[in-house]
């Protein structure tokens, strides 16, 4: 795709950045070993997902180090540059064995570095060339030889932060503490309906204080750091024997959003006489973030999963993911013309094109006039006017809710 000159990464705001097919400054490879001999500074970005039972797979760094190590060649000082996210001592820890297995010398052959890649997909104010970045190497001169580069990369403040480990934490942090900070008003966005009080109105309340950070519910969290970082750290505090409760019990609260949501749904459909056998659900929106074609870690799975665990038939429509990538036994909704018979939509992800979507039109198809604002963002009370039964995750099921 990049050689074409497409974007493969669902993130419109790097669409200028991929070359045009043939741009001579540009050389695409797929082969590591083709690559490395000519690069003075390489960076690795792969993956650094989460195992089944939720431990950090490195394995991707680990096969990544060992490609470029294994093609470098001696007496270079090539810089080898880690951007992936991991916990404090990965980088050495995972390099550093292959580093001398293989007879390579540091500060000779090469010098590794750790700076976190961070950027704010769909975002354009926090893009990849309107960040800040942070260098963590244990050679200081190295540290402000990467600034010089990286400098030409973003338009913020670049800093050498010391050794790698520092780098390496502060990224990790960075997503642990939005997880805590969204696993607490998920939380409330379930408490306090249940005392037949609304989370945004609780929220707009303490938002006048000066210095409360606000934050909005949800049917969970997406993506491929915040839902995924958090068990990166709890595993290093368990490595050293320190605990990380409110780390664990802040991503088991997101983790068990969709459940939640799941059965609040299924609450509200069969208060509405909806025939569990028959009930159709519509989700719109299906990637993890408004704006953005990538759905890994989307709540909306999950969602999906409990739902159809229960017998109940979902549906999806996004505008930005293709619906050969939806789960099996996900209807792949390509015109909402088209979708009929369904007994709920519910508002997943925030793009656009669901906001501004002929909700009228939508609403002359459903068999059942229900709907359930999963991110806080639709106006329920003209909705409501509209004629549909309007629901929303923090807000109460009762009678008073619904009126306007």
């Amino acid at each position: 795709m990049v050689r074409a000159g497409k974007n493969p990464t669902g993130d419109p705001d790097v669409d200028d950045i991929v070359p045009s097919p043939g741009t001579e400054r540009w050389h695409i490879t797929s082969s590591t070993a083709e690559a490395v001999p000519h690069c003075d500074v390489i960076l690795v970005t792969v993956p650094t997902p989460i195992t089944h039972d939720l431990k950090p797979d490195l394995s991707f760094v680990e096969a990544a180090g060992r490609s470029v190590f294994e093609a470098m060649p001696k007496e270079r000082n090539t810089i080898v540059v880690l951007e992936s996210t991991v916990y404090p001592g990965v980088t050495a820890q995972t390099w550093m064995p292959i580093i001398e297995e293989l007879g390579l010398v540091i500060g000779e052959d090469l010098e590794i570095a750790y700076c976190p890649e961070r950027f704010n997909p769909g975002d354009s104010a926090h893009g990849v060339r309107s960040v800040a970045r942070v260098i963590g190497c244990t050679n200081p001169e190295v540290g402000e030889a990467l600034i010089q580069l990286y400098s030409q990369l973003t338009s913020e403040d670049v800093r050498y932060v010391g050794k790698l480990e520092v780098a390496e934490a502060a990224k990790v942090i960075e997503n642990v503490q939005r997880d805590i900070n969204i696993a607490l008003v998920n939380e409330l966005a379930r408490i306090f309906p249940a005392m037949d009080v609304d989370v945004e109105d609780v929220l707009s309340a303490a938002a006048t204080k000066w210095n409360f950070h606000r934050y909005t519910p949800g049917v969970g969290v997406g993506g491929h750091c915040i839902p995924v970082d958090p068990y990166y750290m709890i595993q290093r505090a368990a490595d050293v024997g320190v605990p990380a409760g409110l780390i664990t019990a802040a991503r088991a609260v997101n983790r068990s959003m969709p459940s939640h949501v799941a059965g609040v749904l299924t609450e509200v459909m069969w208060s509405a006489k909806v025939s569990a056998d028959e009930a159709k659900v519509l989700l719109l929106g299906w990637s993890y973030k408004a704006e953005v074609g990538d759905p890994r870690e989307t709540p909306a799975e999950p969602l999906a999963e409990t739902l159809m665990a229960k017998g109940i038939t979902v549906g999806a429509w996004d505008p930005h993911i293709d619906g050969n990538m939806f789960p099996d036994g996900v209807i792949a909704e390509t015109d909402l013309t088209e979708a009929d018979g369904y007994d709920m939509v519910v508002l997943v992800t925030a793009h656009k094109a669901c906001l501004e979507l002929d909700w009228q039109a939508l609403l002359s198809n459903m068999r059942t006039p229900l709907l359930y604002d999963g991110r806080r963002v639709l106006d329920l009370d003209a909705l409501q006017s509209m004629g549909w039964q309007c629901y929303a995750v923090g807000k109460p099921l009762g009678e008073k809710s619904q009126t306007p």
